[in-house]
């Protein structure tokens, strides 16, 4: 299976990285200093508890068109790029290749069907199947997944790994095991990487994002990290509330979360060191542009949608919104 790695940065990086590593057929797209980088020198993944891994012949370029088709699209650029990257990654496309997105949030697969055409919920399993044993359908581009992993570019051509978690959940919105889903399971598994086929993908998509939203939307809108967050009164609640009203939102639109998921979410943030801190805190503070809009602003659009009101969420929206676009450079 030939892999193209859409965004080789923290998560990208790290996990094209790891099956590069692994043997497997892996191409990068990269740019600017880190593309240069990575051409002179090869992929540098660190890490000081397990040892690193250097891939010293590196398959890299700034344009997709010098890869050509392949089989699977790993999409992993910031959000804001979500709509420029999938426009770019066309000449990636053939008939049968899938896209799957390990970028945060749960709008993120809406906003890439829309843009490549796709119809992921269109077919039901029983369908899909008679399908592909007649050789007469495709199954849907778009597949669900989620990442656990703490990465970063550390310089140009090098990824840091932050302790050693690394997990990939993936699986079909439509819950079938497919050939593609099953071969990367296993090449993943085979790379060193904790992986997962999850049969509600969708489920899995929003157990990440009810605590990534309220971690992010806290620590950067209050800018401090979770440990203060948690231990004042007024500001732990508020924490509680923005995860509850993600909840809400993603129980109307028929996820299968627990009622008391935030309550949930809240005790496993109390088992977090204290100086844990958000990417989106990072952006913000590098004057970076933040993910606000698909993170507390994906509660708030989802929310409106099913009638459900999320006025924590929308004050993170509103506090961050002078910030959303990045301030690096910018005058005071």
């Amino acid at each position: 299976m030939k892999i193209a790695m859409m965004g080789s940065g923290g998560v990208g990086g790290f996990f094209g990285g790891r099956l590069a590593h692994a043997g497997f057929d892996v191409h990068f797209i990269a740019r600017g200093t880190h593309l240069a980088a990575m051409r002179e020198h090869g992929l540098l993944i660190e890490n000081a508890t397990e040892g690193n891994i250097h891939v010293r012949d590196v398959r890299v370029t700034d344009d997709p068109a010098t890869i050509g088709p392949v089989d699977l699209v790993i999409l992993s650029v910031k959000l804001w790029d979500t709509e420029a990257a999938a426009r770019a990654i066309q000449p990636l496309l053939g008939p049968r290749t899938g896209v799957l997105s390990l970028q945060n949030g749960v709008i993120k697969d809406d906003i890439l069907r829309r843009a490549l055409g796709d119809s992921a919920l269109a077919a039901s399993a029983k369908a899909k199947a008679a399908q592909d044993r007649a050789g007469s359908g495709h199954a849907p581009r778009v597949m669900g997944g989620v990442a656990y992993v703490g990465t970063h570019i550390a310089r140009p051509g090098v990824i840091a790994q932050i302790g050693t978690m690394q997990r990939i959940v993936l699986g079909e919105y439509d819950g079938t095991r497919s050939a593609r889903a099953v071969f990367l399971h296993g090449a993943l598994l085979r790379a060193g990487v904790t992986a997962e086929l999850s049969d509600d993908v969708r489920r899995s998509l929003w157990e990440k994002y009810v605590f990534l939203v309220g971690l992010s939307a806290t620590t950067a809108s209050m800018r401090v990290t979770l440990g203060a967050v948690r231990s004042q009164p007024q500001s732990r609640a508020f924490l509680l509330q923005v995860m509850q009203e993600a909840v809400a939102v993603g129980r109307a639109h028929g996820v299968a979360l627990p009622a008391d998921y935030a309550a949930n979410r809240l005790a496993f943030a109390d088992t977090l060191p204290a100086s844990m801190n958000s990417s989106m805190h990072h952006d913000l503070a590098s004057g970076n542009p933040l993910e606000v809009n698909w993170l507390s602003g994906g509660v708030v659009q989802l929310g409106i949608e099913k009638n459900i009101p999320t006025p924590a969420n929308s004050a993170v929206c509103g506090i961050l919104a002078v910030h959303a676009a990045g301030t690096r450079g910018a005058a005071a």
